[in-house]
């Protein structure tokens, strides 16, 4: 007779504990599957948001607008659009309208763009130095930029008036006659560069300063040791350190002004005037983009000048991006 000898407990318990780990893995797996899929996928989950707003606000309407582009089409008469390929380019082209709004444009570029980084680049130095109360100054070169916009020219409006604006009062007093400012065409330009540069200068100071701050203080200490005034430190250090930052803001200054609007609308003298001025000798790009579209219903051709407006502004942030990455060459910087 044979007799069964029982297994020893620790043989059992051996021999039954992997079928007892293999039972909660197996159940646990496609748990594991699902969270490896779920961190991969959170980030993209994270920033589609982005995306669906961008397509629908963004890259829509603008691919809609290359297409209007290259119709004839009436604002009051969407169903008589004609399809005309580059007719309003063409047009566009030999438009003395055009070529007028682009001088203007780019000469307002010119005057507003390179006074205000300068002043910015000077200010962001004097407010990175020891003063007393460095904070309130800080926060206080910002106040211009937070203004109300349309506020800020009905100011200055009233600051270059002819009869009672601030500065005819002064030239009066000192036996000057009065300026016409919205009539001549340097002067117009004139008092909207100011606009813009009044506006503006603070908030280039601040990310002038960002940068400035990011340079380390050994090479400031080193230069002030031998002998280097704070200016020198300006010339040879900081502008050299800030040459990306620079390039930055001059591209965004330069965007800012080809989209150039408010200023000179709200300055004409006319009201509900889109023209700038009598002879159009401050109509900038955005005026002659309003006036062709929403004044005169041509959505086609205005459509083209937006295009135009598109193009020079992916030209000039291609050349911002070229000018930036040759810095970091010669810097030592990555790519």
């Amino acid at each position: 007779m044979t007799i069964a000898t029982p297994a020893h407990p620790a043989q059992t318990t051996a021999e039954s504990a992997p079928a007892a780990r293999e039972t909660p893995r197996r159940q646990r797996r496609p748990h594991s599957t699902f969270r490896r899929i779920g961190r991969a996928t959170v980030p993209y989950w994270l920033i589609a948001p982005f995306f669906v707003i961008f397509t629908a606000f963004g890259l829509f309407p603008m691919l809609y607008t290359a297409w209007i582009s290259l119709t004839d089409r009436d604002m009051l008469r969407p169903d008589a659009a004609k399809f005309i390929g580059l007719g309003n380019y063409t047009d566009l082209f030999s438009d003395e309208f055009f070529w007028n709004a682009v001088g203007n444009t780019f000469l307002l570029m010119a005057m507003s763009s390179v006074p205000q980084l300068a002043f910015a680049l000077i200010l962001a130095h004097i407010l990175n130095t020891r003063l007393r109360a460095r904070t309130l100054f800080r926060m206080g070169v910002l106040l211009p930029n937070i203004t109300s916009i349309v506020a800020v020219t009905i100011v200055f409006s009233q600051i270059f008036g002819r009869q009672f604006g601030l500065i005819s009062w002064l030239l009066d007093t000192v036996g000057l006659d009065p300026i016409n400012w919205q009539a001549g065409e340097w002067t117009s330009k004139t008092a909207i560069a100011s606009m813009v540069i009044w506006r503006w200068t603070g908030y280039n100071a601040l990310i002038y300063l960002g940068a400035m701050q990011a340079i380390p203080k050994e090479h400031f200490e080193a230069a002030a040791m031998d002998g280097a005034s704070t200016w020198r430190q300006l010339w040879h250090i900081t502008l050299p350190a800030l040459r990306p930052t620079i390039a930055f803001t001059a591209l965004i200054s330069v965007i800012g002004q080809i989209q150039l609007f408010t200023e000179p609308l709200l300055f004409d003298n006319s009201p509900g005037s889109v023209s700038g001025g009598n002879s159009h000798q401050f109509q900038t790009l955005a005026l002659l983009l309003y006036e062709e579209s929403f004044r005169l219903h041509n959505f086609g051709y205005g459509s083209a000048i937006a295009w135009v407006m598109f193009l020079v502004t992916m030209a000039l942030a291609a050349g911002a991006y070229f000018v930036t990455r040759g810095t970091s060459r010669l810097t030592g910087g990555s790519r």
